[in-house]
């Protein structure tokens, strides 16, 4: 059984940071394309970033030099380091694991960047 548990959110101001966690059970981990999605109220969710099996990034232009994507597969976890966080960001913050094979969601994890 495949579960995916994000952690981190929370309140900040703009220019602050966070740092969001996903643990990930079920499967081999490191095998797996690990993203971040949000979604926005009112919104379609989005692809923030992802990172494949060997390390490779990407990133959405909105987020790109602002936001880090890693992974530390002894640990089953993808983290996402955002920086200079901005009131666009504010959103809920989707973990998921990719290719190979199904995709699956984590609950989700508010971030709210507000003054």
């Amino acid at each position: 059984q495949v579960q995916l548990v994000e952690s981190g959110g929370g309140l900040v101001q703009p220019g602050g940071s966070l740092r969001l966690s996903c643990a990930a059970s079920g499967g081999i981990f490191s095998i797996y394309v690990m993203g971040w999605y949000r979604q926005a109220p009112g919104k379609q969710r989005e692809l923030v970033a992802y990172i494949t099996s060997d390390g490779s990034t990407r990133y959405a232009g909105s987020v790109k030099g602002r936001f880090t994507i890693s992974r530390d597969n002894a640990k089953n976890t993808v983290y996402l380091q955002m920086n200079s966080l901005k009131f666009e960001d504010t959103a809920v913050y989707y973990c998921n694991r990719g290719a190979p094979g199904n995709n699956y969601w984590g609950q989700g994890t508010q971030v709210t960047v507000s003054s």
